[in-house]
């Protein structure tokens, strides 16, 4: 999956949390995009089988795409805590930098990553922004 389409995935999933009903204009409002972007994007989560958009234009995720939406929201926040916690970084510049990485840092990386921010800062990686 490319970068895009998992920065529309995090974003949708996020929203989610917030309002419970997303609709495009939200997502497009959310990233700063035209509607025809995130109409596009739309299109192509929906050929993906991550998403569905309901007669009143309500996303909502498949089962397939909720795994998905969480697995990428989890490895933000874990990349995100790793840096506020272990490189001192502060929590605006921490979450831009781990938007970055989650998009190249190598499974095995991630994975060591995640168990030393599981051991030493015992955080839930789902109940954090």
């Amino acid at each position: 999956m490319n970068r895009a389409a998992e920065d529309y995935i995090k974003t949708i999933y996020i929203l989610k949390k917030k309002v419970s009903c997303v609709h495009s204009v939200d997502v497009a409002r959310e990233l700063g995009f035209s509607k025809a972007s995130v109409s596009r994007a739309v299109t192509n989560l929906r050929e993906s089988k991550i998403i569905n958009v309901r007669h009143d234009g309500e996303i909502v995720f498949t089962s397939k795409g909720k795994k998905v939406a969480e697995a990428i929201y989890e490895k933000h926040l874990v990349l995100s805590k790793f840096l506020k916690m272990v490189a001192n970084i502060d929590e605006k510049t921490a979450r831009e930098d781990a938007c970055r990485m989650e998009h190249c840092v190598s499974d095995s990386t991630y994975d060591g990553i995640k168990k030393y921010v599981e051991n030493n800062f015992h955080i839930c990686s789902g109940s954090e922004t």
